[in-house]
C-alpha cells in the first residue's frame, strides 16, 4: 500500500494534508458524500473529488455506492476501507499481557486477554515481550505487512514522543520504542497505560461525545488520564497523570516510588491487597482464611473473586479504599470541573462496592456547585480498555490524527 501521504503531510504538502483531513473526517463518522466532505472541510468539490479518487486508488477509501434520499439525484457515499491496514495494541500489566488488533475502521478483529507475563526491567523480559508480540502478529489472518504499527502500554513514566520508558525497560541509550522495533520489524509507539485507557474510553465508551473527562485507572497502582477540549493532556514532559504519587496520607507506608504517604498506598489495588492481608494477620475471618492459614499466597485476583462472592472482609476493605479514592477524586473535580469521571482498571470490577463509596465521598468532600454537573461512571470497556486504547491511539498517531 502507498502510505507516502502520511509522511508528506508532515512536510507541508497540501494535498497530503487534505487527504489526512478526509481520513480524520471518515474516522469520526461512517460515510460521507463528496458534497458533505466539501462542506465540512470548506474545500471545493473538484478538489475533494480528485483526492477521494486518489485515496480509493491507494486503498484507504471505498465507494459505498448510492445513498437513499427523499428525492432528486442520489449521491455516492464514501467510507474507510476496513482492510486498508491493521493496528496492534499491547497492554502490559503487573503479571499479565493482553493483545488485540483493530482494522482501519477501528473495529476489533482479534483479542487475546491476560496471557501470563512477568514484567521485569531486563533484556530477557524485553525479548520475551517481543517474542509474544511477534507470535501474535504471525498468527493473524492478515499479511504481516498489513500491520501498520504496534502500540504498547506500560505503567509509570513513559514519554511517548521520545519513545523512552523510565519505569520499565530503561535499558540503555536507545529509546524503548526503537529497541522493540528492531525486534519485531514494525513501527512502534509506547504510551502510559492510564493515558491509553483514557483514549480508548474517550473514543469507544458510551460517553464518547464528552470533551472534558478524567479516567481513573485503579489497578495495582493508581494513575489518571485527562481529556480536555477533546484532546489528551500530556503535560510539559509527557508525564502527566501520576495521581497515585500525590502526597495524600500522613503515614509511614513506603510507596513503590520510594516516597511515603502517596495516595497509591491507601487507594489502589496494592492498598486493597495490603489492607486485606493485614486484617487476616490480625485474625479476621474470610473465605480465603484456609488458603491464608496454609501459607499460600493471597493475590489481588483472589480478593476480587471473594468480593464477587460477598465476602464481608473483602467488601469492608474495598469500601474503605473507595472512600479514600473518593476524597482524592473530589480534589480532581474541584480542580478540573470535568463533565465525566470514569473509573476503570482492576478495581472497577468491584462495581457498586467501590462506586458507592466513591460517590459518597464526592458528595461529602467536593464543592457542590463544581461537582453537580460531573457524572461518575464505570468504564464500559472493562478489561479490554487498555488494549482498545492502545489500538485506537496507535491508529491515530500513525495517521497523524492527534
Amino acid at each position: 500500500m502507498n502510505t507516502s501521504f502520511l509522511q508528506k503531510s508532515n512536510e507541508g504538502n497540501r494535498s497530503a494534508s487534505l487527504k489526512k483531513e478526509i481520513i480524520r473526517l471518515l474516522v469520526a463518522g461512517s460515510a460521507y458524500s463528496i458534497a458533505d466532505i466539501s462542506k465540512e472541510m470548506s474545500v471545493s468539490v473538484p478538489t475533494i473529488t480528485k483526492l477521494i479518487g486518489e485515496l480509493i486508488c491507494e486503498g484507504f477509501v471505498l465507494d459505498f455506492g448510492k445513498q437513499g434520499t427523499n428525492g432528486g439525484r442520489r449521491p455516492n457515499v464514501y467510507g474507510l476501507n476496513p482492510d486498508a491496514g491493521f493496528f496492534v495494541g499491547v497492554d502490559i500489566n503487573k503479571d499479565s499481557i493482553s493483545l488485540g488488533v483493530i482494522n482501519f475502521k477501528g473495529e476489533m478483529t482479534e483479542y487475546t486477554g491476560k496471557k501470563t507475563f512477568v514484567l521485569e526491567n531486563t533484556f530477557h523480559s524485553l525479548d520475551s515481550l517481543c517474542s509474544i508480540i511477534n507470535s501474535f502478529i504471525d498468527k493473524l489472518p492478515v499479511a504481516r505487512d498489513k500491520v501498520l504499527s504496534v502500540g504498547i502500554n506500560l505503567s509509570g513514566r513513559v514519554n511517548s514522543e521520545s519513545g523512552y520508558s523510565y519505569s520499565f525497560y530503561f535499558l540503555g541509550e536507545k529509546p524503548l520504542s526503537m529497541l522493540i522495533e528492531e525486534r519485531i520489524d514494525c513501527s512502534v509507539y509506547i504510551e502510559n497505560d492510564s493515558r491509553a485507557m483514557t483514549y480508548g474510553e474517550f473514543m469507544m465508551g458510551e460517553e464518547s461525545h464528552v470533551q472534558d473527562m478524567i479516567f481513573i485507572n485503579a489497578s495495582w497502582g493508581l494513575g489518571i488520564g485527562i481529556i480536555t477540549n477533546g484532546k489528551l493532556y500530556y503535560g510539559k514532559s509527557g508525564f502527566s497523570g501520576e495521581f497515585g504519587h500525590f502526597p495524600f496520607f500522613d503515614n509511614e507506608i513506603i510507596c513503590r516510588c520510594g516516597k511515603r504517604g502517596c495516595l497509591e498506598t491507601g487507594a489502589s489495588g496494592s492498598a486493597v491487597h495490603r489492607m486485606f492481608t493485614e486484617q487476616m494477620k490480625e485474625g479476621r475471618v474470610s473465605m480465603l482464611s484456609n488458603k491464608f492459614n496454609n501459607g499460600e499466597e493471597i493475590t489481588l485476583d483472589d480478593i476480587m473473586d471473594a468480593l464477587q462472592k460477598e465476602d464481608v472482609l473483602a467488601i469492608e476493605v474495598m469500601e474503605a479504599v473507595g472512600n479514600e479514592l473518593g476524597k482524592a477524586i473530589s480534589g480532581l473535580i474541584n480542580l478540573f470541573n470535568p463533565e465525566l469521571i470514569v473509573l476503570g482498571g482492576t478495581l472497577a470490577a468491584a462495581r457498586e462496592y467501590i462506586l458507592l463509596s466513591i460517590k459518597s465521598a464526592i458528595n461529602k468532600y467536593s464543592l457542590i456547585l463544581v461537582s453537580k454537573d460531573t457524572k461518575v461512571k464505570l468504564s464500559k470497556l472493562g478489561e479490554r480498555c487498555g488494549v482498545i486504547g492502545a489500538c485506537m491511539l496507535v491508529r491515530s498517531k500513525t495517521l497523524g490524527l492527534i
